[in-house]
């Protein structure tokens, strides 16, 4: 190359460098400019909570959007009267099944058109069946707490397509919800979990019966021969905030070198079961139980997972009292249980499950005196003081008093509200059944019993709450009426392995006995965890902003 192209090609080639470094300078400072905007509106803490949570809790969904085994314990539930006292009538027994609504149609809208339904995805499984049926609703403005829609995972958020939008948008709530649509944005700490609705997801359950070793055999539905699956599908979505699929390992992180404890009846080792099966998917941990309580530990994390059985969680015993002979079991509705109360300072979490078991046999003691009995009342011409859903209301008010004011507990407590059983044109012993439930309930089921036990079990822990003078914190996990729809979700008639056991009425039109107080697992009570992680998340969280 000549001199004199030399000299042209450096004119020509310095001013292109140096507009080239000025525009990468500019570039770098909108680039900074851009990024400090984003951190400031955005606060990196979001994402941190985010991590335990799956979504970023800062984000809301609006609410018109898409969406060792057992220690020894007495026998279950199951076969134990349903009656109680009605006031006034203290020596009568009484139905616990109360009015009962239908919870299916007859496929019409009432006009003789069809309310069409999503199906899920054509399962594999060979005990699915063809036709489940359809739950419907008679008209469009009709309580409909649940949609069939296909709920789409992608990483830890969900998404709709436009169709599920729009329909969902016709669909009512759950009956006690009453925010409108101004409330959508509350903050997540505040968003009620409990009223929302059921979505059919695709995704299924979060394990199989035979992928968790130790759920009873009884909750073993697919197990024992139960021909349909979508009960397994269904999981709640709250109208304005996202509940999170459980995410075992993030739940053991969030868990880590903490102990949660299940106590109660044996629908507590219901729920503790399902979160075995849970956590037992990613780590299977090390059983270190013994007759006074189921242990698992989870060394990754150092957690441990308790059970304690405590059939009313207040202090019992069969020693002779009063006029009471020995032998009938003594409640005493202003003591607590001991035989857990002795270790609740050894434990972070602990969730209570109580109510089921006032239905049995007792005697009821309050300020050492016999103030009432369950199916026991040998002096006709006295009348009680207290029936068995009063003593329910005193013995919860009991228990979380002694909590709350335990001079060394610092723990959360979570009180499960009461679980609907679902036996329809009976008791269990009288014809109950909740045979041929395939999908949830397209109104709310009603149950007298259900209802009043509820309302003295929230009455007793808000009682208990004003009473609270330690550094604990108690939390209801208000599950009752989003359960009472869900009808499909217990074993029925499918409570053993047995290949010759009867699962259809007989000619007399009478139902073979049947669970419909339990839950199958995989099901319905897999949610309760989810809602027991997310109270916790949500906990931990206040505690750390609280002490920062």
């Amino acid at each position: 190359m000549s001199s004199a192209s030399m000299k042209e090609f450096s004119k020509n080639a310095y001013p292109k460098t140096l507009l080239s470094i000025v525009a990468s300078v500019g570039g770098l400072a909108m680039f900074l400019l851009l990024a400090s905007t984003v951190l400031v509106s955005q606060p990196i803490g979001s994402t941190v909570r985010g991590y335990f949570y799956g979504v970023d809790s800062s984000n809301k969904i609006d609410s018109d959007s898409s969406l060792g085994h057992l220690v020894s314990e007495p026998s279950d539930i199951v076969g134990e009267s349903n009656s109680t006292f009605s006031p006034g009538h203290e020596n009568e027994v009484i139905s616990q099944e109360g009015d009962t609504k239908s919870a299916e149609s007859d496929g019409s809208d009432g006009k003789g058109t069809l309310f069409e339904k999503h199906r899920p995805p054509q399962s594999q499984d060979k005990n699915d069946v063809s036709d489940l049926g359809q739950v419907e609703s008679e008209n469009l403005n009709d309580k409909f707490p649940h949609s069939k829609e296909t709920l789409e995972e992608d990483g830890n958020k969900s998404s709709f397509s436009d169709n599920a939008q729009t329909d969902l948008k016709d669909i009512v709530e759950s009956s006690a919800a009453t925010t409108n649509s101004s409330q959508a944005n509350v903050a997540d700490s505040d968003c009620d979990l409990y009223q929302g609705k059921w979505i059919y997801d695709s995704a299924g359950p979060l394990y199989t019966n035979n992928s968790c070793p130790v759920l009873t055999q009884m909750q073993n539905c697919q197990g024992n021969g139960r021909p349909d699956k979508d009960y397994e599908n269904w999981r709640w979505k709250p109208s304005q905030c996202d509940l999170p699929r459980f995410d075992p390992k993030k739940f053991l992180e969030l868990m880590r070198g903490k102990t949660l404890a299940f106590i109660g009846d044996s629908v507590a080792r219901n729920q503790m079961e399902s979160m075995l099966c849970i956590l037992w998917q990613v780590e299977v941990p090390k059983n270190r139980g013994n007759k006074k309580m189921q242990r698992y530990y989870f060394r990754s994390t150092s957690t441990m997972i308790i059970r304690i059985w405590s059939s009313w969680l207040i202090h019992q015993t069969t020693e002779p009292f009063d006029f009471a002979p020995a032998g009938v079991t003594k409640l005493h509705l202003d003591a607590p249980d001991e035989g857990f109360m002795q270790y609740i300072t050894d434990f972070d979490v602990i969730v209570l499950s109580s109510g089921h078991w006032f239905a049995k046999q007792s005697v009821y003691i309050l300020n050492n005196e016999i103030v009432g009995g369950q199916l026991w009342w040998p002096d006709k011409s006295k009348k009680q003081k207290i029936n068995n859903i009063e003593a329910f209301g005193v013995s919860v008010d009991t228990i979380l008093t002694s909590m709350g004011t335990h001079p060394n507990y610092t723990g959360l407590t979570i009180l499960r509200s009461f679980s609907p059983d679902h036996y329809e044109g009976g008791a269990w012993n009288t014809g109950g059944s909740c045979t041929g439930k395939v999908s949830p309930a397209s109104e709310l089921v009603e149950n007298g019993f259900t209802n009043i036990m509820h309302e003295k079990q929230v009455n007793g822990f808000n009682s208990a709450v004003k009473k609270t003078n330690n550094k604990s914190r108690m939390k209801l996990m208000d599950i009752t009426e989003a359960f009472s729809y869900r009808h499909d979700g217990h074993p029925g008639p499918y409570r053993s392995p047995d290949p010759n056991k009867i699962t259809k009425r007989g000619p007399d039109g009478k139902p073979p006995p049947q669970d419909c107080l339990h839950w199958c697992m995989p099901g319905p009570v897999d949610t309760w965890n989810e809602l027991v992680f997310d109270i916790i998340r949500r906990e931990f969280d206040d505690r750390q902003r609280n002490s920062s």
